[in-house]
């Protein structure tokens, strides 16, 4: 009863067809050419709306300004419905979102159609990710920002993976990686004086897309550009102290390297330990008593920063044991990166554990569901979703939606 009242006041309305001709987003003038009727999915119901339309003969387009001044865009649900659509969808499967919508909000649309919207929404956002990467102005920055990256797998569609190698014993691959990238501040420290993240200060961006690009390439990377894009919207590079987590993948470092040579770059403490609890049973056997007592005295070296100590530890095993060998070279390389000692008297933050969780919450609990399969496009759709609501961001970008919709 609601739908159909609202229906009938708008369509009583006719200002919208009153001036005989409208400027063209190409610049011509679109004629007015009669009122169309079209059926909207609102959260009172559906509404049959009577709209003025306007063509151009210049560029064979045509537009309805009852719909741009309603916010209804192109498609058939109004902008309450398709936040409902984007709420529901990047939280849970396409079908359960279906379920919530009819349940809880009396809206009927079957999954295809939450999908087809939701991943245009998501489609919507990534444009506007890319857009919007102004440095924050007359804010307050901490002064510490972390950035940490890290990567996922996404289970893909098999047309999605033709040609590339995997983990499977035929070579094959069942997913793609997810690469995420997290701004955070710690200033808060908790009873033994250990650094926190501060609470509302995690942003993320995330897509499946390539860290990897030649040394002398003069571009940067599709991941490098998303990361420079989030470290700029966060105040990355004008913070005072600038600091760089992740697990050690070469990746990342090389990402480093190139975009913020002065960031204090750790290595997340608890992979540290975990290669070397992996060694101490690789070396001593799952069940020997001595692994045990070995992995204690490597993690209290690396807690102390003795890196010198911890390689001598591992020498005598590095020719009979590749797993010595290659966690040698691994604490090696990374040895400047596992000062945490000298850290943790900074007052730094030591672990990678807001990447880790954005792992699960951004990408595993939405992406990573059993029996589903995406393609690339679906999955950065739903990515860029998360990513934004998980942010705090979504209101801010429905307000920019409403105004560019309104002005169009």
């Amino acid at each position: 009863m609601a739908a159909e009242l609202l229906a009938r006041t708008i369509n009583r309305d006719h200002t919208d067809g009153a001036p005989p001709a409208l400027a063209c987003t190409c610049g011509q003038p679109a004629r007015y050419a009669g009122r169309r009727k079209k059926r909207f999915v609102s959260v009172l119901g559906e509404l049959e709306l009577e709209r003025a339309y306007y063509h151009c003969t210049a560029c064979q387009q045509g537009f309805f300004p009852r719909d741009r001044s309603l916010g209804l865009g192109d498609g058939s649900l109004s902008p309450g419905v398709l936040r409902m659509v984007g709420a529901a969808a990047g939280s849970v499967s396409f079908e359960e979102a279906h379920q919530l919508l009819d349940e809880l909000a009396g809206v009927e649309l079957d999954a295809k159609q939450i999908e087809r919207y939701a991943e245009a929404l998501g489609e919507e956002i990534a444009r506007d990710e890319h857009a919007l990467v102004d440095s924050p102005k007359d804010k307050a920055l901490p002064a510490t920002l972390y950035l940490t990256l890290d990567g996922t797998g996404v289970p893909m569609r098999k047309s999605e993976l033709l040609g590339r190698a995997g983990k499977q014993e035929d070579g094959s691959s069942k997913t793609r990686e997810c690469k995420l990238c997290a701004v955070f501040s710690a200033q808060s420290k908790d009873s033994h004086g250990v650094p926190v993240r501060d609470e509302g200060s995690v942003s993320y961006s995330a897509a499946i897309e390539s860290a990897a690009s030649k040394d002398d390439a003069a571009d940067l990377s599709p991941f490098a550009l998303r990361v420079r894009r989030e470290g700029r919207r966060r105040g990355f590079e004008q913070a005072q102290r600038q600091v760089l987590l992740g697990d050690g993948a070469a990746w990342i470092w090389k990402i480093a390297d190139e975009m913020y040579p002065k960031a204090i770059q750790i290595v997340d403490r608890f992979h540290a330990k975990q290669h070397a609890s992996e060694v101490a049973k690789a070396i001593f056997g799952v069940k020997d008593a001595r692994a045990l007592p070995w992995a204690k005295e490597r993690h209290q070296e690396l807690d102390d920063g003795r890196i010198e100590a911890l390689l001598g530890a591992l020498e005598p095993f590095t020719a009979a044991f590749d797993a010595a060998r290659q966690a040698h070279e691994y604490f090696a390389k990374n040895r400047q990166r596992m000062r945490y000692r000298e850290f943790r008297e900074q007052g730094l933050c030591t672990s990678s554990g807001v990447i880790e969780a954005g792992c699960k919450r951004l990408v595993g609990d939405r992406l990573k569901r059993c029996g589903m399969h995406w393609t690339v496009r679906g999955a950065n759709a739903i990515a860029a979703l998360r990513a934004c609501r998980l942010s705090g961001r979504f209101a801010d970008f429905w307000d920019r939606r409403a105004a560019a919709l309104s002005a169009a």
